[in-house]
């Protein structure tokens, strides 16, 4: 094959090949765009604000994040991240009468004493008002950790979205760096092709010698 024909042929090929990633490239800035886009208009319409750093508490300001976010109003996806896991995580664990039981957890005791008042009820025990007191109680805790739990994972969902944006940019941005060399070496292969002799051949065999000839050469 004559070595302009190849030339060509791999020039052509890169820049299809870097019009691919291009192609690549726009579609995943347009899902970054969307995610980003998103994100911050469904965190805004929450409309939550982080504590002054003067309102914090000494527990509080032992997250970094707390302290950087500082009476600012939550919009990305790693503030969502900080209010999910270090401000709403921790007032959750600490949520009076929980005892460090999760919604799920506290389950099984509030039915416990569902099954105490119902059988306090029946026998008309003394005890009946102590009884739906504690049930009171602790159904009542019982809802601020769903509300808290809730809240969290509705935010640890955002913050998740907002990662595929981010992982959308990397992906873009190397797609475009890609796109760009190869479309640099198929323009320079097009001119290493226009100044090649159209004559040459890529890896030409080498010409059959006699008998005779090798041995001129030989001697």
């Amino acid at each position: 094959m004559k070595r302009r024909t190849l030339d060509i042929l791999f020039s052509i090929g890169g820049l299809a090949l870097a019009g691919l990633l291009l192609v690549l490239g726009l579609v995943m800035t347009s899902n970054a765009n969307f995610a980003k886009d998103y994100v911050g208009e469904q965190l805004a319409e929450q409309n939550i604000t982080f504590k002054a750093a003067a309102a914090l508490t000494p527990e509080e300001r032992e997250s970094a994040c707390l302290v950087k976010y500082a009476g600012q109003r939550l919009t990305t996806g790693k503030q969502a991240e900080c209010y999910a896991n270090e401000f709403i995580g921790l007032h959750v664990k600490n949520t009076n009468g929980a005892n460090g039981m999760t919604y799920s957890e506290i389950g099984a005791p509030q039915a416990a004493l569902r099954a105490k008042v119902a059988a306090a009820q029946e026998a008309k025990a003394p005890e009946l008002p102590e009884l739906q007191k504690q049930l009171a109680d602790i159904t009542q805790v019982r809802e601020t950790l769903f509300k808290g739990e809730t809240l969290r994972g509705l935010l640890l969902t955002s913050y998740g979205f907002s990662v595929f944006g981010v992982k959308g940019e990397q992906v873009a941005t190397v797609a475009y760096v890609a796109a760009g060399l190869l479309a640099l070496l198929a323009l320079a292969g097009f001119a290493h092709a226009f100044r090649t002799p159209p004559t040459a051949l890529f890896a030409a065999p080498e010409p059959v010698r006699t008998v005779m000839e090798k041995q001129r050469i030989d001697a």
